[in-house]
């Protein structure tokens, strides 16, 4: 149950207003609820508060308060908190098979 990842990445999809505890529950809620794996509504929304509650309070936090009651979005202060979302992996490398243009074909003469 660690949603911080997508819990940053909702805040950078929604730019400097922000969005409501209960709009990025619910955005989180959609993201991790499926077929298989079924999740409490009212667990995201706990744990979502909770998050942005405890790391909007920090000093040098990524995330903060609007002037709006339950708002939250991401701090223009603290560095850059896009960093965060950097997934680095390593790339295969797809190898091509070489197509050759020589002439195979049977000489006639």
């Amino acid at each position: 149950m660690n949603y911080d990842r997508e819990i940053l990445q909702i805040l950078s999809e929604a730019g400097r207003k922000g969005l409501s505890v209960a709009k990025i529950a619910r955005h989180v809620f959609n993201r991790h609820n499926s077929l298989f794996e079924v999740v409490a509504y009212e667990d995201v929304k706990r744990y979502v508060a909770g998050y942005l509650m405890k790391n909007s309070k920090q000093k040098n936090s990524y995330v903060e308060k609007t002037e709006e009651r339950g708002v939250y979005r991401l701090s223009l202060s603290g560095g850059d908190p896009l960093q965060l979302l950097f997934d680095f992996k390593d790339e295969e490398k797809e190898e091509k098979p070489e197509t050759s243009c020589e002439d195979k074909s049977l000489s006639l003469f």
